[in-house]
Order: C-alpha cells, then sequence, then structure tokens
C-alpha cells in the first residue's frame, strides 16, 4: 500500500467549539506533508423555519458585517497555522450549502487530496433536520477525509 503525500488540505470550520481542535490537527498534518491549508467558512443561504426550507435574506451592510467577521475569524486562524510554521495558508468564504460546497465545488476549484473537519458542529436535533455535513462529506468528498473528534 502507498502512503500518500497531500499536497492540498481544506479546513472547513464554522466557528464552533471544535473549530480549534480540527485547525490544530489540520496544521499538523500541514506541517508534517509541507501541504497548503485552505480555511474555509461555508455561509449557508438558506435556513430552516417552521419545518421548511426558507431563503434567508441579508441586507447590503448585514452581509458585509458577516463577510468581515468571518474574514477577522479566519485571518486569525491562518495567523496561528503560520505561526505554528505552515508556509502557504490560504483563507476563503463561500455561500451556500455547506455539504455541496466542501465536498463537490470547492474540492473541485482548489484540487484538495485532504479534508480536515470536525465531527460535528450541530445538536442532536439539528443533525436530525438538516443532516450531518460530515458525514455527508465523508461519503462524497473526491478527497480523503480526517475527522477531528471533539
Amino acid at each position: 500500500m502507498e502512503i500518500k503525500n497531500y499536497k492540498r488540505i481544506l479546513v472547513p470550520v464554522d466557528g464552533s467549539e471544535a473549530t480549534e481542535s480540527v485547525v490544530a490537527q489540520a496544521i499538523s498534518l500541514a506541517r508534517a506533508y509541507h501541504a497548503q491549508l485552505d480555511l474555509l467558512n461555508v455561509i449557508q443561504v438558506a435556513q430552516f423555519s417552521d419545518g421548511l426550507v426558507s431563503s434567508m435574506s441579508l441586507s447590503q451592510d448585514q452581509t458585509q458585517t458577516l463577510v468581515t467577521t468571518t474574514t477577522d475569524q479566519l485571518n486569525d486562524l491562518r495567523q496561528a497555522a503560520l505561526d505554528a510554521g505552515v508556509s502557504d495558508v490560504d483563507i476563503h468564504i463561500r455561500f451556500g450549502n455547506p455539504k455541496q460546497v466542501i465536498a463537490h465545488d470547492f474540492i473541485e476549484d482548489h484540487h484538495n487530496d485532504l479534508v480536515v473537519i470536525g465531527s460535528t458542529g450541530l445538536s442532536a436535533v439539528e443533525r436530525w433536520i438538516v443532516g450531518s455535513v460530515t458525514s455527508y462529506v465523508m461519503k462524497n468528498a473526491a478527497a480523503d477525509v480526517v475527522v477531528v473528534k471533539k
């Protein structure tokens, strides 16, 4: 069996309590493989309301505030990775369904060969309603997936 040499590691983060341990694991892997890190936050533009999916409408100011806040948080994570010795770290924000963006769109665009993702950022009820992003990514991503448990 051939051991892979990962070059591009995707790290989807959602700001949950698992983020710190997921990023720490990704940093360790990036250092071990001398790989590039892509830190990604997917802003979901649909939400559940009374059991139905509805589009969330944000004003231009709200969207700008959300993007600015998310960018600041991603830049903090980027700096932590750089300080830990990872030489190539990029940050990304995408709008859409996290399952689709992480498992398909982003990997296609950036040719990631490894995804490091947290076991969950949702409560049990939220997982039941919307499904686990992690489970979907594990089953459908074209890249290998490492799941970090909290």
